[in-house]
């Protein structure tokens, strides 16, 4: 997964993008939808917007670590992108776009970078399909949280 490669995915959301972004700007929250997210903890003075540092308890079947992350882009209704440093390295950014409906077009991608000892560039494209599924069904669940609100 190099940063050419990122995992993308994506769900349309029945909600215009001011509602998910109310949802998802909760950094905290995430770990209502995110399964593989156990807790996370604010480590800045802001708990929103770019700048906002926190730590993700991250656990992904046997495999657990402290994702340490950094907001790099902020833009209300639209973008949430941040960078991973510590064991795994990389950048992530939700993006939210209003569909013809009304709704919204809620994108999530990410391009990681494992350490040696997690396979390198061997466990980042075995670890692909896994993180894809997980991501989707992250997806899914904010999806039926934000549409039975």
């Amino acid at each position: 997964m190099t940063p050419k490669q990122p995992i993308d995915v994506a769900v349309n959301i029945e909600l215009p993008p001011e509602q998910v972004w109310d949802y998802v700007k909760d950094i905290e929250s995430h770990t209502d939808w995110m399964r593989d997210a156990s807790a996370i903890r604010i480590t800045s003075d802001s708990a929103a917007g770019k700048g906002t540092t926190f730590e993700c308890d991250t656990k992904i079947g046997p495999f657990r670590l402290v994702d340490k992350m950094e907001i790099t882009d902020w833009v209300d209704n639209e973008v949430m992108g941040v960078r991973h440093e510590g064991i795994v390295s990389g950048w992530g950014q939700f993006s939210l776009a209003r569909t013809p409906e009304g709704g919204t077009s809620f994108r999530w991608a990410e391009s990681l970078r494992f350490p040696w000892y997690l396979g390198a560039n061997v466990g980042q494209i075995c670890a692909r399909p896994l993180l894809r599924w997980i991501w989707n069904g992250n997806l899914k669940r904010l999806k039926a949280q934000l549409e039975t609100v």
